[in-house]
């Protein structure tokens, strides 16, 4: 005798509790999972001390979102599962030590949403008005990290963060990769032809002007401080001007200050992505695929940049990029900030950090830091 075919509704029933016994695997698996960390914290504030005992591992992190990944059959996708369980990390963390995370504010800007990507959303968010802030909130301790972005696909490199590692004793500490979508946002009901002034960051103007100039060619276009203070600034227009102001900015942004996208994803590059460094005090083990970045103040002689380069094709080290900054010391002396794989403790990488040394005026570890994952 066949069995009568169920209904939908008993097939979802059905269904909704296998869902429910899941969650509740699920659930008590995370409890066990918090339980362990605080042991962990325990076990760091006794042989290490209260004080001196470190909580947040860089390495071991992206180790464990690595493995993540690879051990991942799906149907999720391995960076969905990987940001699932970032964030239990994160929450699992704030049980060890709560941390406070110092980014270049506003509220709002894409470096908050990096610094979320990375560290989770268990963190205390630090914003602050400019990048040197940033640097000393974090030596002073204030902070246990910072969060500054270093280079976009677009515009190339953040000179500003760059000089301010020559005057700063941080390292860094890790990386992180965000595709960055512009947005035009503007306030409920706005005809967006009746726009004359647009707000945003000198950067995001500059990526979104092919789509500026073919769609809104009448508005002028002021650069602010951020794109969060572009968003803030439009929503606090009020009367006829704000039917007549629009700000460029992520999703973030919009969220915050409770403003529309008309126009989603306008940035001229779709690749357009922005790198952003963490910075810290301490050193950072290999994870087994780090990045290491150096600062090198070379001899103002014929050949410089050539006795810097020759030494990474000799060892086989594959650099990944190199700026040059103005030295201060002299005219024409100048500084380069190079970015290679492999971690300073890799012995490639010692004969490399050897011979720069030997035909260099100074050569500084700015540190070594797992690549990014997410």
């Amino acid at each position: 005798m066949t069995k009568p075919e169920l209904t939908q509704e008993q097939e979802l029933g059905q269904l909704r509790q296998d869902i429910d016994q899941i969650d509740q695997q699920i659930q008590s698996l995370i409890n066990q999972r918090a339980a362990c960390a605080q042991r962990v914290a325990q076990v760091k504030q006794v042989h290490q001390g209260h004080q001196d005992a470190v909580f947040y591992r860089p390495e071991r992190e992206a180790q464990v979102l690595r493995r993540v990944m690879e051990r991942n059959q799906g149907p999720l996708d391995d960076e969905e599962m990987a940001r699932l369980f970032r964030e239990l990390m994160s929450a699992c963390l704030a049980h060890e030590q709560p941390m406070r995370i110092a980014f270049l504010g506003p509220q709002g800007t894409f470096t908050q949403a990096a610094a979320l990507k990375h560290f989770g959303h268990s963190v205390i968010s630090a914003p602050l008005t400019s990048i040197d802030e940033v640097f000393r909130e974090v030596e002073a301790k204030s902070a246990h990290y910072g969060v500054v972005p270093i280079e976009n696909s677009s515009e190339g490199m953040i000179n500003h963060t760059l000089d301010s590692f020559r005057h700063s004793s941080l390292v860094i500490c890790g990386e992180v990769e965000m595709r960055i979508h512009q947005n035009l946002l503007v306030k409920q009901n706005t005809d967006v032809s009746q726009i004359e002034c647009i707000y945003s960051h000198s950067q995001s103007l500059a990526q979104c002007r092919s789509w500026l100039d073919n769609h809104m060619p009448q508005a002028e276009r002021f650069a602010v401080s951020s794109n969060a203070e572009a968003a803030r600034r439009v929503a606090k227009e009020e009367g006829v001007s704000a039917g007549k102001v629009a700000a460029i900015a992520g999703l973030m942004a919009a969220e915050l200050y409770e403003l529309e996208v008309k126009h989603a994803n306008i940035e001229d590059q779709p690749d357009n992505t922005t790198r952003f460094l963490i910075i810290g005090h301490a050193a950072v083990p290999a994870s087994g695929q780090d990045k290491t970045s150096l600062l090198v103040l070379a001899r103002n002689k014929p050949g410089a940049l050539y006795h810097i380069l020759e030494p990474f094709h000799r060892h086989d080290v594959s650099m990944t990029s190199i700026e040059s900054r103005p030295s201060g010391q002299g005219a024409w002396g100048y500084v380069f900030y190079i970015d290679f794989e492999g971690h300073h403790s890799d012995t490639k990488v010692q004969q490399v950090l050897k011979d720069l040394d030997q035909d260099s005026v100074e050569v500084r570890l700015l540190g070594s830091y797992p690549q990014a994952v997410l």
